[in-house]
């Protein structure tokens, strides 16, 4: 038996097993053997059948018998029952709608069982209970009636399940790997010093406390160590990135803080400290010839922006080395079209006072400013002409969308490339933009998702980081109210006196269509096309409304998000895909329903939405729920002072794994829990940067590089 060797070679898998395996994304030995426990049970909390009562939810292990299947008297329901027996009683147990379950197990086996005493006239049952097989009982359960105790661990794991793949399946299958002595093979990729340092278990050892603890600090001290495993190597394959990265050649770019706050002065607003002290880090790195990666934080209308306009000015007003002609070059790239046609003008705004070339490029077409006719606006050229100046060096600011990176597109002096929203474009995407040049550009990610420091540091390892907690002065603050269902009345009153003065409305709801009425796990949440049609009949039916989600197509999204702009609809009723950064001066106003279902910094980043005007910001925040810990998470929207305080509060409350997801950053639920460990994040990192700075092609550490070179492609962080 190998770790590579697949499960569906190695043991018998049904066709159900299969799909259910392929599904949790389980194919090999070394899968299923790093598919862990999500909790532990402890056969020492297990209750005896005689001291059972009604209501009481409870684990009992015994023998089970009297196994047969029948149907309700009167409502004909298909049904298994049986009797489950320990060495102080007997039960029965029902299941409804489940007859084949009496077919499945042995009579006389034994068995544990999981679920709710109910109670018919006087006699109480198991209804419905989760029941596994089990080879042996667990010391001090049944001994008396069933002889020895046996040497079944006290704990017992409690996996992820899903249809057609059992916790006590996969519990049996990792018992037969570790007696194949699998384990012995195996090389501890993490050094014997970091592991002595912080007193982590080998990797064996960890399998085998992690899947069969004998006590609870076992299990915890293996969570702690494939957690710290798993940032360390995050960690190392980032800093070995920077390394790389800042070893490379990039143009100089000599500017004093003077010439750029000449810039800045015809701002229409006074930069922040936040702001200039970005821009003097981004400076200090523009002048070492060696590529900048920074990655700028900041709230919605904290003004990023404006700091990648005069960063771009200094690249723009700089001459390639040996010339006294021509500009070095800045690509702008963004998610979205609608956003890239957003930054072209205001790029227009900043720069028109200056004999300089900026451009548009996107799906859609191209433009360019100044136009020949008219020299105060742009005009649409053909992608041929485009492409031909960007090559010759005579445009110098080219923004767009993914566009950017095609091949087609080539610059002739590529000195500074901004990624705005960084979390949305991938690595690879990233790299193709950097590596346009024998030059390596300067890059500067940006991003207004709040994101708590550790989260930062493990995911943007390779990158500097730079915040803006401030907002410019003048800005209003957000009035935000938390909405409970008797006050919805009086808040859609409130709502219509400022439309009535001509402002505009956001509904955000959770999903696109209704639920299905005839699914129980059905989430039962508001809909966009449900909710436009009750907003329109019996809310606000002066009004006109749109609608925007995922599932349209994105010439329908920028038509919609256009109209919305251009004031044709007064309200647009949209998933949280709204645009991201796009600027309605004149939408004030913000509903969010089911807001108990979003993450505090998803919230905050939707209720930027309407930040961008000068009218005073509203945003509703509708719950439908009442539980004080629920409460208290929203109404730290009001007491929060920005967006990392909300990350940070989100993170204590409600844990990594359900703030920012798996499948968004690619990280396990049990690495996203130690991301709360402002210490562990630090040693990961302290230990990877130590590693890479004294031998950073790892040829001293074989087994690390080959760890990450084979592991690599699982390792995927935006």
């Amino acid at each position: 038996m190998n770790l590579s060797d697949r499960l569906t070679d190695t043991f018998r898998i049904l066709p159900a097993q299969a799909v259910a395996l392929k599904k949790i994304g389980v194919d090999t030995i070394e899968d299923l053997l790093y598919y862990f426990p999500t909790r532990y049970g402890d056969t020492a909390k297990v209750t005896h059948i005689s001291t059972l009562s009604k209501g009481d939810q409870a684990v009992v292990f015994g023998q089970i018998s009297g196994l047969k299947t029948s149907k309700g008297y009167r409502s004909k329901i298909p049904m298994s029952e049986g009797f489950v027996e320990d060495e102080t009683g007997r039960m029965k147990i029902v299941w409804f709608h489940q007859a084949y379950l009496a077919k499945m197990l042995v009579e006389g086996s034994f068995v544990r069982v999981e679920g709710k005493v109910s109670d018919r006239k006087g006699d109480l049952y198991f209804s419905n209970p989760k029941i596994e097989p089990v080879t042996k009982l667990p010391i001090g359960v049944g001994d008396s009636l069933f002889g020895e105790g046996s040497d079944v661990h006290t704990l017992y794991p409690v996996y992820p399940e899903t249809r057609g793949v059992s916790s006590n399946w996969i519990f049996h299958k990792i018992q037969t790997i570790f007696s194949s002595k699998i384990l012995d093979t195996i090389e501890d990729p993490i050094p014997k010093e970091i592991r002595d340092k912080y007193n982590l278990p080998t990797l064996r050892t960890a399998l085998v406390w992690i899947h069969t603890p004998q006590k609870e600090s076992d299990a915890e001290a293996a969570r702690k160590r494939f957690a710290f495993e798993e940032i360390f190597f995050i960690q190392l394959d980032k800093q070995k990135t920077k390394y790389e990265f800042k070893e490379s050649n990039a143009f100089v770019i000599d500017k004093s803080i003077e010439d750029i706050n000449k810039f800045i002065d015809r701002f229409p607003f006074k930069a922040t400290e936040g702001q200039k002290k970005t821009i003097e880090d981004i400076l200090t790195d523009f002048r070492r010839g060696h590529p900048m990666a920074r990655l700028l934080e900041g709230d919605v209308g904290s003004g990023k922006t404006a700091v990648a306009a005069a960063t771009a000015y200094a690249a723009t007003t700089s001459r390639p080395k040996g010339q006294n002609f021509g500009t070095l070059q800045t690509a702008y790239m963004v998610p979205t079209e609608i956003l890239a046609q957003q930054h072209f003008e205001s790029f227009i705004k900043y720069f028109k006072h200056m004999p300089i070339n900026i451009a548009l490029i996107t799906g859609s077409g191209c433009r360019k400013f100044p136009s020949k006719v008219n020299p105060d606006g742009w005009t649409d050229i053909s992608r041929t002409q485009l492409l031909k100046w960007v090559a010759s060096g005579e445009i110098s600011i080219l923004i767009g969308t993914h566009a950017l990176i095609q091949k087609s597109v080539k610059f002739k002096h590529l000195a500074f490339a901004i990624i705005d929203e960084q979390h949305r474009f991938g690595t690879a995407q990233r790299q193709k933009l950097v590596q346009k040049d024998a030059l390596v550009p300067h890059l500067l990610s940006m991003t207004a998702t709040p994101i708590p420091r550790t989260l930062a540091l493990t995911l943007y390892g390779d990158l500097d980081l730079s915040l803006l907690d401030q907002m410019p002065e003048g800005r209003k603050q957000i009035i935000t109210e938390i909405v409970l269902p008797g006050q919805r009345k009086n808040t859609y009153e409130q709502i219509r006196k400022e439309l009535e003065a001509g402002r505009q409305l956001y509904i955000i709801c959770p999903r696109i269509d209704e639920p299905d009425p005839d699914k129980e796990t059905a989430i039962l949440a508001k809909s966009v096309k449900e909710e436009a049609k009750r907003v329109k009949k019996k809310i606000f039916p002066e009004y006109e409304i749109g609608i925007l989600h995922s599932k349209m197509k994105p010439s329908e999204k920028e038509k919609i998000m256009l109209e919305f702009k251009d004031k044709k609809l007064d309200i647009l009723v949209a998933t949280s895909v709204v645009e991201v950064g796009v600027n309605v001066e004149n939408a004030s106003l913000i509903i969010i329903e089911g807001a108990e279902r979003f993450g505090l910094a998803q919230l905050h980043q939707l209720r930027g939405r309407v930040l961008r005007g000068t009218h005073q910001p509203y945003c509703f925040v509708f719950a439908e729920t009442k539980t004080d810990k629920t409460l208290e998470r929203l109404r730290a929207l009001k007491t929060a002072k920005n967006g990392f305080e909300l990350a940070e509060f989100d993170l204590k409350q409600r844990g990594g794994g359900e703030l920012y997801g798996r499948k968004q950053w690619g990280i396990s639920d049990l690495a996203m829990e130690a991301i709360k460990n402002i210490k562990m994040v630090e040693a990961a990192r302290t230990e990877a940067t130590k590693i890479i700075e004294s031998d950073p092609k790892l040829s001293k550490h074989p087994n690390l590089k080959l760890y990450i070179e084979t592991k690599g492609q699982k390792i995927h962080f935006e």
